[in-house]
């Protein structure tokens, strides 16, 4: 139930990623797609090193995110870029959600605001709770689904941590899955195939993959573990819902992000 709570909503917040209207204004200030990509998500944090943001986002190549930050902060301050993403995120998602908002949102909302409650340990979740909320319905919904997606992330990565995972391990994991190509992971975090070739063999020594790439029986449970943990600590957000609204939120918030994947605002999901 959890996981599909998070998951009804998730493609609302994450078409940023990808949007051309992100990209767009993104390249007006100077910066590429993966520098766009990092500092309009850190921006929550403040002008702050490549250090942090390779700490928070986690399993990116450190030489991919330093070569775009703090380099990002001379273009742009990070009040602009929470500002140009929001801009982009009107821009994409007003022409393909309904009007009629407000029950999702206000669910969302409550959730969202719960979890600000507990932020213990969740950096880049406690700075984006930390951010205004927008007044215009829209962009509530997407700003509380975008707290939701970070305090689930940050949940995300204490159970990486816990199993004493590094960045480049859970993604050799994650396509090992079969969930995601390979390719996609190590291109879109900067790995090279050197690295990514040593960590596979390091996980197949330690009996996690196969050696045709596959999840053996310990590695599939150990990314259940994970998930579970996951699942465990990003519970306490919705708790604040009863049953008969979490069955709501997922009835209102799975035929928008239908209608995101509908039209074509996520690569691969039309």
């Amino acid at each position: 139930m959890i996981r599909n709570l998070w998951r009804s909503l998730e493609a609302v917040h994450a078409m940023i990623y990808f949007v051309p209207q992100a990209d767009s204004r993104y390249a007006q200030v100077g910066l590429d797609r993966a520098g766009g990509y990092f500092a309009s998500r850190a921006a929550a944090l403040g002008a702050v090193s490549g250090e942090v943001v390779v700490a928070t986002f986690y399993n990116f190549n450190p030489a991919l995110v330093k070569a775009r930050i703090p380099a990002a902060w001379e273009k742009v301050t990070p009040e602009q870029m929470l500002a140009l993403r929001l801009e982009a995120v009107e821009e994409a998602l007003r022409p393909v959600l309904p009007d009629d908002l407000e029950e999702i949102t206000g669910l969302a909302t409550r959730a969202a605001q719960r979890s600000t409650e507990l932020a213990f340990g969740r950096t880049l979740f406690a700075a984006h709770a930390g951010l205004e909320w927008p007044e215009d319905t829209l962009l509530r919904l997407w700003h509380a689904q975008t707290l939701l997606r970070e305090f689930r992330g940050d949940g995300h990565l204490a159970a990486l941590l816990q199993e004493g995972l590094t960045g480049i391990e859970a993604l050799v994991l994650h396509a090992a899955s079969g969930e995601v190509p390979a390719e996609t992971l190590r291109k879109t975090r900067g790995w090279s195939e050197e690295q990514w070739a040593a960590t596979t063999e390091d996980l197949r020594q330690r009996g996690l993959v196969t050696a045709e790439g596959t999840l053996t029986e310990a590695g599939r449970e150990l990314r259940q573990r994970v998930e579970d943990n996951t699942d465990r600590m990003n519970a306490p957000a919705y708790d604040v819902l009863s049953e008969q609204e979490k069955q709501r939120y997922l009835q209102l918030g799975a035929p928008l992000s239908q209608a995101v994947l509908a039209a074509g605002l996520l690569p691969g999901k039309r």
